[in-house]
């Protein structure tokens, strides 16, 4: 079958993108699980714009800015802090019920603002209202969706994308569908590291499609771990919200001692990279898997409304946080890599767009500024769109040189002895070697194991074995990346090497082609 648009991904960024695509033409959605399935309803901080008579564009910016260590794309930043305000106002034309006092939307504060402006809609639910309200949107509209049916391919003809291979994923059948433009938003890739807070479904699809397809990917090394992530046996890590600190609390070492101050004068309110090396080194020094994240002192009041999944995930796993710490660690939480874009959302293949957190749009730069990232998918999905109603066929433009080291994925001695590939080795392999503080002896040994896993992996034929496909190669760029930047920036810490450098301040491409 022959479509306008073909998406990939059914999180905030395919759905919204498939609601505006409606307006123009025929529509696919491909979605390897449910559009109720998707990283989005984990999303509980909110989305930062400057709403506020308090606020300003110019404000944004410069916080925007300060987070990103020196990689931002600032022509993408104010377009991001620009168009935001009628975005937001898209969002709630759409029915997105953000809280409210006093009849204005609520503002909070998080983490590296230097005013509230993090809008939230059910307290701490706001990616899971946006995605409901979204995905009852499509499903009574006429665009088509096809649920378990996984990527496969990009179909590409003379530099331009023409269509998508998928599989049926309960029957193993495989399809072809043409169209005219295809936009990936498949999501990050969380799954890579053994403690995540994403989704199982965020392994990495979108990344392997583009980069097969001869897309250009960038900035990989650049991978965000959240400071506090529930920690518990047994207990898969579950997001405690940088609007928990942002609304007062307070993170304790084991003996009890507030230890952000000794680190930096922000305290509890530094960026998230800062706190979680921060958090990593009081683990050590305590000899503890855990600090603990204090609100006793607030009211329940406060907790229990502004925080009530939170609230009411504690308490099912037999903690009150009104009257208890919260033990927390670090995990892994956001790629601000991915496949590189343009201020469109176009990619250096015709026809192939891409948004979400599967695209790198240069917003983010070394470290995502906290709530950006819905703002950002709002943003440049709208403008992906608005590029493509014109009907040409355009691919992106190169960056001005200088500015951009090319690479391709290198061979690699294999190591002696290597166990098989497995989700569970993939997923301890980079947390250990490719996690919060890095060196080169554990990147080396990492690459020389992922490459090796490359090339023992059968070709894969269902579900599991595509996206053990995709986390293994996705992972080695990741890691290639980290082991090429021999400098210390924002997310991404090199212990070797810890102080940053002038002359990486450019960005790391990894490209087919």
């Amino acid at each position: 079958m022959n479509y306008d648009y073909i998406i990939v991904g059914s999180g905030i960024a395919g759905l919204y993108t498939a609601l505006l695509a409606e307006k123009q033409g025929s529509v696919l959605i491909i979605t390897k699980g449910s559009i109720e399935d998707c990283n989005t309803r984990h999303a509980q901080g909110g989305i930062a714009a400057a709403i506020s008579k308090n606020d300003s564009a110019d404000l944004h910016f410069k916080d925007t800015i300060a987070a990103g260590g020196g990689l931002c794309d600032e022509e993408a930043v104010r377009i991001l802090v620009t168009e935001a305000p009628d975005r937001i106002a898209d969002l709630v034309n759409l029915g997105v019920p953000f809280d409210t006092l006093d009849g204005e939307i609520a503002l909070t504060m998080e983490a590296a603002h230097s005013i509230p402006r993090i809008l939230h809609a059910g307290g701490d639910a706001t990616g899971e209202h946006i995605e409901v309200t979204l995905s009852n949107r499509v499903r009574s509209s006429k665009i088509q969706v096809l649920e378990d049916c996984l990527a496969t391919e990009i179909v590409v003809e003379k530099g331009e994308a023409k269509g998508v291979k998928a599989l049926d994923c309960r029957t193993g059948s495989t399809m072809e569908f043409e169209c005219r433009f295809v936009i990936l938003a498949t999501g990050g890739a969380g799954q890579l590291y053994k403690f995540n807070t994403n989704s199982d479904i965020a392994t990495g699809d979108g990344i392997a499609l583009a980069y097969k397809a001869g897309a250009e990917i960038i900035d990989m090394e650049f991978f965000q771990f959240h400071p506090t992530a529930l920690r518990l046996p047994g207990v898969t890590p579950f997001l405690i919200s940088e609007a928990v600190r942002g609304e007062g609390g307070i993170l304790r070492n084991v003996e009890g001692y507030r230890f952000m101050p000794d680190y930096t004068p922000d305290g509890d309110l530094a960026p998230r990279d800062i706190v979680a090396r921060s958090t990593l080194y009081e683990m050590k020094k305590t000899g503890s898997d855990r600090v603990f994240i204090d609100v006793t002192h607030l009211s329940p009041r406060t907790v229990t409304t502004r925080f009530p999944h939170i609230y009411r995930f504690c308490l099912d796993h037999g903690l009150d946080v009104t009257r208890g710490l919260v033990p927390v660690a670090p995990a892994a939480h956001y790629m601000m890599g991915g496949i590189k874009t343009d201020s469109w959302g176009e990619t250096n293949i015709a026809g192939l767009f891409a948004c979400g957190e599967t695209a790198c749009t240069g917003v983010h730069g070394a470290n995502r500024l906290a709530s950006n990232s819905m703002l950002e998918v709002i943003v440049f999905s709208k403008r992906a769109m608005e590029k493509s109603k014109r009907g040409v066929k355009t691919k992106a433009a190169a960056a001005a040189k200088g500015t951009e080291v090319r690479h391709s994925l290198s061979q690699r001695q294999a190591p002696k002895a290597v166990p098989a590939p497995s989700l569970s080795g993939v997923q301890q392999l980079h947390w250990d070697k490719v996690g919060i503080i890095r060196d080169k002896e554990s990147l080396t040994g990492a690459a020389d194991t992922l490459a090796a896993w490359q090339g023992a992996l059968p070709p894969p034929t269902d579900r599991p074995s595509y996206e053990l496909n995709n986390l293994v190669f996705t992972g080695r760029l990741v890691t290639e990346a980290a082991l090429l930047r021999e400098e210390s920036r924002g997310a991404h810490f090199r212990s070797d090497f810890p102080q940053g450098s002038s002359r990486w301040q450019r960005h790391i491409i990894f490209t087919s082609r």
